[in-house]
Parts: structure tokens; sequence; C-alpha cells
């Protein structure tokens, strides 16, 4: 059984979903710095088109429950201890999700421009109800599609182009929050870090039971990365 790497060495392994993360770091970190609270939702109010609504009205859902469940079912092709640590990841995100939400306490877009007089001048997507409560910080939607996106990154055995791609989802569902006037890019920027630190802490833990049953996968009944 091919044992967690060292984070070094993890992070060499996976380069380049890695530089990619870290650029989007860099760039929305200081974008922050330059921005008012509200100029990104108010950038993409003044600029909806229909295909993007279409678009990231659906796309957002790719951070949601199901997606865990078609990972899950993937995964038992490829080895059993990845595909079981799917549903203690998503515990992981719902419960930091909640309580993160609980602490923080942060307006949502649509109160918090509600307070200020001026939610008459945001479009909304047709179809997509605006949460109003203090559960903005950070984006449950963005933490969870980081944390299970980077996990799946980290268990595909080839890494490039598959990896950006599960980057871009991630992202996707990370622009999607704030395209829909759901969530700020800070809630976006603090979840996708929450998100792929417990995509991180799960892919070291999964090696940690040793049966040797768990390196097997449904296609060839031992996995592609088990030893003798």
């Amino acid at each position: 059984m091919k044992q967690a790497a060292s984070l070094k060495g993890l992070l060499r392994e996976n380069r380049f979903y890695f530089s990619a993360f870290a650029l989007f770091l860099a760039s929305a970190g200081i974008l922050l710095c330059f921005i008012q609270t509200g100029d990104e939702i108010f950038f993409f109010s003044e600029r909806r088109t229909f295909s993007g609504d279409l678009f990231f009205r659906y796309f957002t859902r790719m951070g949601e429950g199901p997606v865990y469940l078609l990972a899950l079912a993937a995964l038992l092709f490829l080895r059993y201890r990845h595909a079981l640590a799917v549903p203690l990841l998503g515990f992981t995100v719902s419960v930091l999700s909640f309580l993160s939400k609980s602490f923080f306490a942060h307006d949502r877009p649509a109160a918090f421009f509600r307070k200020q007089g001026i939610l008459d001048q945001i479009e909304a997507v047709d179809g997509v109800y605006l949460n109003v409560g203090a559960t903005s910080f950070p984006s449950g939607h963005a933490m969870s599609a980081f944390a299970l996106f980077t996990f799946l990154a980290l268990c595909l055995p080839h890494k490039r182009w598959a990896a950006l791609a599960l980057f871009a989802m991630a992202l996707l569902v990370g622009v999607s929050r704030i395209y829909l006037v759901q969530h700020f890019l800070k809630d976006v920027y603090l979840g996708a870090i929450m998100g792929v630190l417990i995509a991180l802490i799960w892919h070291y833990l999964q090696f940690k039971p040793r049966a040797h049953w768990l390196d097997r996968s449904l296609l060839s009944g031992r996995g592609p990365l088990a030893e003798e």
C-alpha cells in the first residue's frame, strides 16, 4: 500500500493543482485589498447574460451533496479507501461550515444591501432565491467544492490536465456564489482555503487504516497503487 506522502512531496506531486490554487489566492487576495464589500456583486449584476444566468444557476450545484455520491461511486473503481473518505469529507465540511457561519454571523449580500437601502440596484438571477440570513462568511458551497475537487485531484493517478479541470470546477462554483448574489468574494476566499485544508487532512487520514481490502477496487480487485 502506498502511504500518504509528506506535505512537500504531496504539493510537488500535485503542483499543477496547487499552482493554480496559489494563483487564485494571490490574485483574489490582491483584489480584496482594493475593492469595497459588494463591488464584486455589482460587477456581475451589471454584466448579466442569459447564458451566464443559466450556467451559474445550475453549476453552483456542483458544490452540493449529490456530487459527493457521484464522486464516491467513481472512486470505488479506483480505491475503496478513497471512496470511504468521501462521506467523512462531506461531514467535515458540513460541520465546519455550520460552526464557522455561526461564529462569524456575517450578513448575506441581500441582507447587507437591504440594510444599506440599495438592494433594488442589484439585478438578481431569475428563479434564484436570495438568502438573507447572517450565514455569509465563509461560503459553504465554495468550501464543499474545493474540499471535494481537491481531494479528487489528490487521489487521481494522472494529475496534469485532470487536476486543472478539477480546480476550474471548484473555482467556478465559488464564482457562481458571487454571481448568484449569495456570497461576497471574501466568503468564497475563506471557503476555498478551508476546503483545501479539509481535503489535505482527509487525504492523509485515509491512509491510517492498514486493512489491505481498502486498497482494492471494483474494477481490478486491487487498487492501482497497492503493493504486495
